[in-house]
């Protein structure tokens, strides 16, 4: 009886050193394989309005999908994204700057960019409209009438694209508004900006996207006074970090992302995305795909 027992003990011993070891394989695999997904990750500095419309959340789960990768996404003005994208801390920027980003690209802080979509800015202010802009066709001329008006205009201020396009627009008036007490700037992004305009009665830049994405759900007083002007066309890129300046960013999958955002399908995501209303927000408009009915 006793000998039966050491004998069953000794099974149990047995069997207690394979499980043991077999759970030792399973940690040392998993260790092998978590690093490899973990590396299936890249970081993308972009633009408030393409976070605020909405579009990457239905965009990337396409993307990452069809590749594994993941997206993770840092919603920034253009002017601060750019800046991540030069530090090295992002693998790929979508920003709105184009003057800027071929500038930057000659400089070699970033390669391969490519154009992916347009939409346009629009002026929006208060249904009362007391500086009368409404239905003007330069937003230059709109721009004059604030000016003159001495109505309340709230600016971005943050150095995106939003604010570098209204100081353009601010330029080629002429008219310097800084400093004035009816420009109030706010060094903020696009949807904060616009809270702020609705509860002052004020005017304000800002891309159609956004406004079409907020104004059903933010239930905005503001109303569309200035659309249509050349000067308000909207056009987004997207390009890669030079691994040549920073060897350490996943250049590999950031071009996979850069594929996919200019690739027939890619661009069929882009013109399929609608707000409630069935509104376009962006429109796909890649190099080489022209023509093609993407839309």
């Amino acid at each position: 009886m006793r000998g039966k027992r050491v004998l069953q003990n000794g099974s149990l011993w047995k069997i207690r050193d394979i499980l043991c070891f077999s759970l030792f394989l399973v940690l040392l695999l998993y260790c092998a394989i978590t690093p490899a997904v973990a590396a299936e990750r890249i970081r993308c500095a972009s633009t408030t309005s393409t976070q605020n419309s909405g579009l990457f959340d239905y965009l990337l789960p396409v993307f990452e999908r069809e590749t594994g990768i993941k997206v993770d996404v840092v919603a920034v003005g253009t002017g601060a994204a750019l800046e991540i994208g030069k530090r090295g801390d992002a693998d790929v920027v979508l920003v709105h700057a184009k003057e800027d980003e071929l500038k930057l690209v000659k400089e070699g802080y970033f390669v391969n960019r490519r154009d992916v979509m347009y939409n346009d800015f629009v002026i929006v202010g208060p249904p009362g409209d007391p500086a009368g802009i409404r239905g003007l066709r330069s937003a230059a001329q709109a721009f004059r009438k604030i000016s003159m008006a001495k109505a309340p205009f709230v600016s971005r201020g943050d150095n995106s694209g939003t604010h570098k396009k209204e100081l353009k627009i601010w330029q080629a008036t002429g008219i310097h508004p800084e400093g004035k007490k009816w420009y109030l700037e706010v060094g903020q992004g696009m949807g904060k900006t616009l809270r702020i305009a609705n509860e002052k009665g004020a005017y304000t830049l800002t891309d159609r996207g956004t406004w079409l994405a907020l104004m059903e759900r933010e239930k905005f007083d503001l109303e569309v006074m200035v659309e249509g002007d050349r000067m308000l066309f909207n056009q987004y890129g997207v390009m890669a970090v030079n691994p040549e300046r920073h060897p350490h960013v996943k250049y590999n999958e950031a071009m996979r992302f850069i594929n996919f955002l200019v690739s027939e399908k890619g661009q069929r995501v882009i013109a399929g995305f609608r707000d409630s209303r069935g509104n376009q927000l962006f429109h796909p408009n890649a190099e080489g795909l022209k023509g093609k009915d993407v839309e």
